[in-house]
């Protein structure tokens, strides 16, 4: 199909042409599998499946009270989110070796060290710092928080080490003193993060909400405006967001061909890659009946970060499942969650919340004449403050069946709508220009 001009299908080829810079994710920092909080698998289990598919995964956090990260927000009432110094990292390790190693590597990145003797010392700093690394020494995390981004070891510790990663959710493993050169850039980027675009993810809090639409109207409103934008498709199990851009014969690669991905991404030979749809570029799942290819979440994390290099604004229209949750929204800088003006659906957004991790999110509610409830109430039920109104365009399913979703999205209703979504994101996107 011509989908895969720009690449070889994933079938068959084993590999994608698609050039990647540095080594292989296995030489330094190891990405791990976790089983989703109440999902009954073992720890042991999902170590086993790291030696051969070094995935990661993430437990679920919950996002009520936490709806703000700007730190000037200082005076909010307690029991709001606020991040600490931009860069920190908290080392939670009581042995003095392993802390002195850290140390050494963390002089040589230039990072902003906190350490912490055990998880109960530590809580009082989790939420606050940019990232968390947690020594083979420590076997219980702080309640209700996030996974540490690494747990790090030391050579001789064996399999232990995947195994206490796979039942703390760690993202990936550091084993000195052969993975220093990585540690030491993993805490240079968590020192001075690069630039880089915004990650906006889109959910529904329930089934129907109308995530994907208003993905791709949010993505084409930006494109419009002159930002360079990448739409994200991040549910295998949706049918495919070409579909409702009638983009399925668009050259280009699609996650398929992206499974075999190791290493960092080249940004510029990613966009050169992708298709081309409604002034923006997508990477969808194919519209077909076979059985989605698994994509390891490294692979996935690689082309976030990529992507967050190459375009100004990345939009995911992450869908509800567990499995996309847990792989696209901790990538998201923010996160928006499409909420019909109805009780049940409340309820139901309020349950997804503690699958989100704590990133500034906000509701977009879709709202119609006669609804059940009305903006305030929907925020106040839910929790989350509301950052737009979706409007119930008539026609939306049927526009969705034959493609023609961008043609409503120059509606001017729409076009209101599209347009306080974008300033509420900031400066990070083009201005309109012109009347």
């Amino acid at each position: 199909m011509s989908r895969h001009q720009m690449g070889p299908p994933h079938q068959g080829s084993g590999t994608s042409e698609l050039p990647t810079t540095g080594g292989s994710v296995y030489a330094s920092g190891a990405h791990v599998p976790t089983a989703p909080a109440g999902s009954g698998e073992p720890a042991e289990t999902a170590a086993r499946r790291s030696a051969a598919s070094g995935s990661a995964g993430f437990f679920g956090t919950s996002l009520r009270g936490r709806t703000r990260s700007r730190p000037q927000d200082s005076d909010e009432p307690a029991g709001v989110w606020l991040p600490g110094e931009a860069g920190e990292v908290l080392l939670v390790t009581g042995s003095g070796f392993l802390r002195a190693e850290v140390e050494r590597i963390a002089a040589a990145a230039g990072a902003h060290l906190r350490i912490a003797a055990d998880s109960g010392e530590a809580a009082r700093y989790w939420d606050q710092v940019h990232s968390v690394l947690v020594g083979s020494d420590i076997r219980a995390l702080p309640p209700r928080r996030r996974a540490p981004a690494v747990v790090v070891g030391l050579d001789g510790e064996g399999d232990s080490l995947w195994h206490l990663a796979a039942a703390l959710g760690a993202e990936r493993v550091a084993v000195l003193p052969d993975a220093a050169a990585w540690l030491a850039g993993h805490l240079s980027r968590a020192r001075a993060p690069g630039p880089g675009g915004l990650v906006l993810g889109v959910t529904g809090g329930c089934g129907g909400a109308g995530a994907t639409t208003a993905a791709i109207w949010i993505a084409q409103a930006a494109a419009a405006l002159g930002a360079r934008v990448l739409l994200v498709d991040g549910d295998p199990w949706g049918g495919g967001l070409e579909l409702a851009l009638a983009a399925e014969e668009s050259p280009g690669l699609r996650w398929p061909d992206l499974a075999e991905a190791r290493g960092s991404i080249d940004s510029a030979q990613l966009a050169d890659a992708l298709p081309v749809c409604g002034g923006f570029a997508f990477l969808s799942w194919p519209a077909s009946r076979e059985q989605p290819v698994s994509v390891p979440p490294a692979t996935t994390a690689g082309v976030l970060e990529a992507a967050r290099r190459g375009y100004e604004l990345v939009v995911v229209d992450i869908g509800r499942g567990s499995g996309p949750l847990r792989t696209f929204a901790w990538d998201c800088d923010r996160i928006m969650v499409v909420v019909p003006a109805q009780l049940k659906a409340a309820v139901a957004a309020v349950r997804l919340l503690h699958e989100l991790p704590p990133v500034e999110a906000s509701l977009l509610i879709r709202s119609r004449r006669g609804a059940d409830l009305d903006a305030l109430q929907i925020s106040d039920a839910v929790g989350l403050p509301a950052h737009g109104r979706l409007p119930d365009v008539r026609g939306v399913a049927a526009a969705t069946e034959s493609g023609r979703l961008l043609g409503l999205g120059r509606r001017r209703r729409v076009r209101a709508f599209t347009a306080a979504v974008l300033d509420g994101l900031g400066d990070g996107l083009p201005g309109e220009e012109g009347p």
